[in-house]
């Protein structure tokens, strides 16, 4: 490091995009530790980024997303396609660090260049993804990987802030009966583009495919003709059974993407308004915590008398931020 802020800048800038994985790594590393420095790295990173597919993995706990990721990533890289993969897990309650960390993931793919694996806390973050994902990915997608992964922790209605991040979502199932399907809770068919029943070898497989099929069609039907389909494919990711027709449906999207760019301007337009919005959430709490006294504290004491209330109170305080 050198005593030139920009001069350092631009070699941590060159370094990300140029691939270096250490340069990457500690990026990460000072962002899960909210260094406000890494803010104008972060801004240079995105408008050098966007050249990889992200795609985000969901589902319910048990349903078999980091073994299916692990055979994706051995598929892709029989392709020659280099992978990265930032896995959001559950936080340890003594230490606020992942309790599933990479050292447990993906034993198969250690020691290879081309695959790059991060494990993130969601330290209890609402939607299944760490408050610092969004600037994780931005370095992800600077740097020269051809598929970034995002796994979740889990999936349900808190946990749809996924396919804000991602390109394209697929949404695990795990074999279940009639109304126990989880997919047809809380519109969760809304949030993937693919669909996976994993551990299909199991007697209610078919069934739960059938079930998610007769949804999406549903769907369909109520949504209008829409230039994507969601499919359902039968994996079994202990074996990897499923991989390459699962493989082939995230090449089809993509293509149906580039075949259609009015859509995929509206899903880029998603994630940009959802990063926007994140971060403008992140400053604003971080400015009322620091500017707590003199912003909050006189217009405290009204509201405690019931003379006025809080929602004005918000009102006021948004009007002199943005004055």
């Amino acid at each position: 490091m050198t005593n030139d802020p920009e001069s350092d800048l631009a070699a941590t800038v060159a370094a990300v995009t140029a691939g270096q994985i250490r340069a990457g790594t500690r990026l990460i590393s000072r962002i899960e530790r909210g260094d406000d420095g890494v803010t104008p790295i972060l801004r240079a990173l995105f408008l050098r980024g966007g050249h990889g597919r992200v795609i985000g993995v969901t589902g319910p706990p048990g349903a078999g997303k980091s073994t299916l990721i692990n055979r994706m990533v051995g598929h892709w890289r029989k392709q020659g396609r280099s992978v990265a993969v930032l896995a959001i897990d559950p936080s340890s309650p003594f230490t606020g660090g992942a309790v599933l960390g990479d050292r447990l993931r993906m034993g198969d793919h250690s020691g290879d260049p081309g695959v790059f694996i991060r494990s993130m806390a969601s330290r209890g973050q609402l939607g299944g993804l760490a408050k610092a994902a969004g600037d994780a990915l931005t370095v992800l997608e600077a740097m020269p990987w051809d598929v970034v992964l995002v796994e979740t922790v889990g999936v349900g209605q808190n946990e749809t802030d996924v396919m804000r991040h991602a390109a394209a979502v697929v949404l695990l199932q795990t074999p279940m009966g009639g109304d126990d399907i989880q997919a047809a809770k809380a519109g969760i068919t809304e949030i993937g583009d693919i669909f996976v029943v994993n551990k299909s070898d199991h007697p209610d497989a078919e069934r739960t495919a059938r079930y998610l099929e007769d949804m999406l069609a549903l769907s369909q039907r109520l949504h209008g003709d829409r230039p994507w389909h969601p499919p359902v494919v039968r994996t079994r990711a202990a074996s990897g059974a499923g991989v390459e027709d699962l493989a082939a449906q995230i090449d089809r999207y993509f293509a149906t993407l580039a075949a259609h760019p009015e859509l995929a301007r509206a899903r880029m337009a998603e994630r940009v308004r959802h990063r926007v919005t994140e971060i403008l959430r992140h400053q604003l709490d971080r400015r009322l915590k620091s500017e707590a006294s003199p912003l909050l504290d006189p217009l405290i004491e009204p509201v405690l008398s019931r003379q006025r209330d809080p929602y004005a109170v918000a009102e006021e305080l948004l009007a002199r931020m943005f004055a």
